[in-house]
């Protein structure tokens, strides 16, 4: 928490999370450009902010991007917060940013990075046991023998399919790649895209990072990146961490 207050603090650091708002997945060259600051200034700004969690840097062949990642302010809110405010607060805040960017495209990649208190292989089954996907994921259930090639689904409280795809990659406890085919909603279900989950140990605590790559799905990252994502992944740390699910916000249920 005092890392990324030390991060917001500072008005160079907001300017460069604006723009990363604006448009995610920047190279360093491009968060110098009308940035007011040498480059050496900006490397260094992306290093306080990489290590308050606020910015998560990836490499796409040569290039380094650079990606908002919301989870330590979704965590803030989370805290202090009360579950009955939040969301009016929530509400509040997503009309305040409907009317400044009514039309505004979602990045084609999303990117969240989270510590969670749990060793990698009960991290792993959270992700990817049914029983337990159910109490932090919408109440979906995930079904799947998890090895690559294989098929998988989940389902909601109606047994009907709501997601599926194909395993990609499966190294059990650290990564986990599949493709993603929504079928509840008829525009969405004409798209597929990609998500990733990548568990890293650090002693007692695990850092998760969930890339979801919707180059060929602009719709389904305007669905997932209003909320989506967020509350999955806070849900799944108090699950794991508290050993109680998180309530749903009134909004997204």
């Amino acid at each position: 928490m005092d890392a990324v207050f030390k991060a917001l603090a500072d008005k160079s650091r907001r300017r460069l999370l604006d723009k990363l708002f604006r448009k995610d997945g920047q190279s360093l060259g491009k968060l110098c450009a009308r940035a007011g600051m040498t480059r050496f200034g900006v490397m260094k700004h992306l290093r306080v902010l990489e290590r308050a969690g606020l910015v998560v840097a990836s490499r796409k062949g040569r290039e380094k991007l650079h990606f908002l990642n919301p989870m330590p302010i979704r965590q803030l809110q989370d805290r202090w917060v009360g579950k009955y405010r939040a969301p009016f607060a929530d509400a509040l805040l997503q009309l305040k940013s409907n009317l400044e960017e009514e039309e505004k495209n979602m990045p084609e990649t999303q990117l969240y990075e989270l510590f969670i208190r749990a060793m990698p292989e009960k991290l792993w089954q959270a992700l990817t046991d049914g029983a337990v996907t159910k109490l932090y994921f919408f109440g979906e259930s995930i079904h799947c023998d998890f090895r690559k090639g294989s098929a998988w689904h989940c389902t909601g409280a109606s047994g009907k399919r709501d997601v599926e795809g194909t395993v990609l990659e499966s190294e059990p406890p650290r990564k986990l790649s599949i493709t993603w085919h929504v079928l509840y909603d008829e525009e969405l279900s004409k798209e597929l895209s990609r998500v990733t989950y990548l568990i890293e140990p650090r002693g007692p605590v695990c850092k998760l990072t969930v890339l979801h790559d919707l180059a060929e799905a602009p719709l389904t990252a305007k669905h997932v990146g209003k909320d989506g994502w967020q509350l999955v992944l806070s849900s799944l740390k108090t699950l794991l961490e508290t050993g109680e699910s998180m309530p749903v916000p009134a909004e997204a249920s």
